[in-house]
């Protein structure tokens, strides 16, 4: 009997949910670790005590998650995850074709915002367009905050580096394929919302066919552990504080009113959850793994 060699990796980070007619995929583009002072809203060491009790590293460690969307033979991503900019993200191009789909299929790119997680891996940096043939799609306040000369100023050597010039670079390549929205559908089944607060723009998309629905929630929370029982924790990158805490609790009082499944990019991966009440106030409970695409009745 021959030897078998040690995995070396973790298998390809992909995986579906059918919404009636529509396949929506997640695509894991890695992880990020960051200090606890990017945790505004509750002591270092309170944070660290509950990351601890949930079994989960100090300093916080934040998923990095995409979302592929197949409807009526057309397909779009949601974000382009962080591009290879640290060891442990970048994923999203093995991924997406372990998923079966070449970047040049992609019709559309639809961003929840422009963070760097989301936005490094639109394009190279150096005016190649990651997706070759798609149209970018963002809220019009999104596109004009990041755009700012005077909000830039405003900001911090590094925010403004990072974050506004950042912003630009990437969405260059695709200033002839851009396409601003307000709210309505921005792709066939898939309805822009407007989730303010993290960012201005910050927007979240319905995914509904055949009487199912899965909400694409953006970056309502990136600290599950923390956010939940505490939705008033903050993130230091929230441009907006006050108002990302009234999004984030109108929109967990929505998800748990109508039994709402929800997809979020930082949640860990696959990212698919409920949100549930309890005496406290929420508790969110992650998808089981099921065979069957269209996932358990909730």
């Amino acid at each position: 009997m021959g030897m078998v060699d040690a995995a070396r990796q973790q298998v390809a980070g992909v995986y579906h949910r059918q919404v009636g007619d529509i396949l929506v995929t997640a695509l894991h583009d890695g992880y990020q670790d960051a200090p606890l002072s990017t945790v505004h809203g509750m002591a270092e060491a309170e944070a660290a005590a509950m990351l601890r009790a949930a079994f989960r590293p100090v300093p916080r460690r934040t998923n990095v998650s995409c979302f592929l969307i197949r409807s009526g033979g057309r397909v779009a991503l949601v974000d382009a995850g962080c591009g290879p900019s640290k060891p442990t993200v970048g994923r999203l191009p093995a991924n997406l074709a372990a998923a079966g789909v070449a970047p040049g299929a992609v019709e559309a790119v639809l961003m929840t915002h422009l963070h760097p997680d989301h936005f490094g891996g639109l394009s190279d940096g150096a005016g190649t367009a990651a997706f070759p043939h798609a149209e970018l799609a963002l809220h019009e306040a999104e596109h004009a905050y990041w755009h700012d000369d005077a909000a830039m100023a405003a900001a911090d050597p590094a925010r403004q580096k990072m974050f506004f010039q950042g912003a630009r670079t990437h969405l260059a390549p695709y200033a002839a394929r851009t396409r601003l929205f307000s709210s309505g559908e921005v792709f066939p089944g898939v309805t822009a919302l407007p989730l303010p607060g993290h960012t201005p723009g910050h927007t979240g998309f319905l995914v509904a066919s055949g009487g199912a629905s899965l909400l694409l929630w953006g970056d309502i929370i990136h600290v599950q552990e923390l956010q939940v029982p505490r939705p008033e924790v903050t993130m230091a990158v929230d441009v907006d504080p006050d108002q990302a805490i009234t999004t984030r609790r109108r929109v967990f009082d929505q998800v748990a009113t109508d039994r709402q499944a929800f997809a979020g990019a930082h949640l860990h991966f696959p990212a698919l959850a409920h949100l549930a009440r309890t005496p406290q106030g929420y508790a969110l409970v992650p998808d089981a793994f099921t065979l069957a695409l269209e996932g358990d009745a909730p």
